[in-house]
């Protein structure tokens, strides 16, 4: 039989793979820059000849997962130019199923599929049975979803929870905040917690102390707070202070009992510095809950496929449409 094809689409990269009939695990893995394809039907086309998956080994079913908006016919991606209708890449591709999630639904539903030796504990707890899990995490944007245990299958519980108003809790977050006003006419909390927020979260601690700011990506903030930069450090740490903060909130809205799980590409990178940072404080400071929210574990998530173990997952499961 033939395999089926899963993607995971984010800003930057498109994480594609072949998964066979009744299985979960990818194979014939390829990231392809989103930037070098005019849009996803080049990008899969291309992928389908690297790994000889064409002809009558041509997938005739796939999942494909997008750091966007998915429930309308037109897909427009957030973060980069790709802009489809379901219809027609269905059409082109020759695809008996097409099934069209969102990127964090995709990282929801992998997680159930993750061993145990690639969840990192940020903080111990007890899990409840039949629970929401809360899946959060920065990367080119910051993706919030949950996924449910249910009779028959897993229910994922797609958000756009990143798009939230950021709320200071401090006076330097109220000044950062004023800064970044002077950008940005609204602030999200992903407009702080994804890579290029830190590097303007770092720009903006420049701004406070009146210095030229001297770092231009966030691999550099990241690179410059290891090696000991003040500025950089200070902006790391209170970029995981305000991820605590996001998680803590997210977790009592979501009712997350079953366990939170931190995703994405930035976090697993900053493992050393969890335990330095405020992260776990700010997710229990949550007042009269924060008993709550100290009873829950946390983990990061390290699995590199997570979310091409979610689209597999969502390919048959009768609970994703």
């Amino acid at each position: 039989m033939r395999p089926a094809l899963i993607g995971d689409i984010g800003g930057t990269n498109a994480r594609l793979a072949l998964v066979s009939p009744g299985e979960i695990t990818p194979h014939d893995i390829l990231n392809l820059p989103c930037a070098d394809y005019p849009g996803v039907v080049e990008a899969v086309q291309d992928y389908l000849g690297r790994v000889g998956a064409t002809g009558d080994n041509a997938p005739q079913e796939a999942c494909l997962a997008f750091a966007c908006p998915v429930h309308a016919e037109r897909v427009k991606m957030t973060n980069n130019h790709w802009d489809f209708l379901k219809s027609d890449v269905q059409q082109q591709l020759n695809l008996s199923l097409f099934k069209v999630i969102n990127d964090f639904t995709a990282q929801a539903l992998g997680v159930p599929h993750v061993a145990s030796n690639d969840l990192v504990e940020v903080q111990p707890g007890q899990t409840q049975a039949h629970s929401t899990r809360l899946i959060i995490g920065p990367g080119t944007g910051l993706g919030v979803a949950g996924v449910f245990p249910g009779q028959h299958a897993w229910i994922p519980l797609p958000t756009e929870g990143g798009h939230v108003t950021f709320a200071p809790t401090d006076s330097t977050e109220q000044a950062l905040l004023d800064v970044f006003l002077q950008r940005h006419k609204r602030v999200s909390v992903e407009r702080i917690l994804c890579g290029q927020g830190l590097l303007e979260l770092y720009q903006a601690y420049c701004t406070l102390e009146g210095i030229e700011p001297h770092l231009t990506s966030p691999a550099e903030v990241t690179t410059a707070a290891n090696e000991g930069d003040s500025l950089a450090t200070t902006a790391l740490l209170r970029f995981l202070k305000i991820l605590g903060d996001v998680c803590g909130d997210a977790t009592l809205t979501m009712g997350a009992r079953g366990g939170v799980y931190l995703c994405g590409g930035i976090l697993p990178r900053l493992l050393e510095w969890l335990p330095k940072s405020e992260l776990r404080a700010a997710f229990v400071n949550k007042g009269r809950m924060g008993a709550y929210n100290a009873d829950i574990p946390v983990w990061v998530v390290t699995a590199p496929w997570t979310g091409l173990l979610g689209a597999a997952e969502a390919l048959h499961n009768e609970e994703v449409f």
